[in-house]
Parts: structure tokens; sequence; C-alpha cells
């Protein structure tokens, strides 16, 4: 059976980093930004770790 081939619109968007957790951007940070807080704004600007089901990482852990 062949290899499963990389999503590469997947791979654009997230990382899985050294200890093989999954690094994302935030949503909400592309425009608009005049209506939000200093504080929301700085928070949209940083990378999150993907957090919830673990079942959800691994799905897209193989799709990566």
């Amino acid at each position: 059976m062949p290899k499963q081939k990389t999503h590469k619109g997947l791979s654009k968007r997230i990382k899985v980093t050294a200890t093989g957790k999954v690094k994302h951007r935030r949503a909400g940070g592309s425009h608009l930004m005049s209506g939000k807080g200093g504080k929301r704004r700085r928070r949209i600007g940083s990378s999150a770790i993907m957090s919830g089901m673990p079942a959800e990482t691994a799905k897209i852990k193989v799709c990566k």
C-alpha cells in the first residue's frame, strides 16, 4: 500500500514541535484590529499550542 501524501494546506498552517505538540496561529488576526483591545491583539499575534482532544492532534500529525 502506498504512503499517505502530506496535506500541503495543513502543512503550511501548522508545525509539530520537537516534543510532538501541534503549534498553530491564532484566529482573528487578519483584519478589523481597531475594534480589538491591545491585550487581545497581542495574544492573537502569538502562536499557540493546540489543546483539546489528543485524537484530533494525532489525526493532524498523520496528515502532516
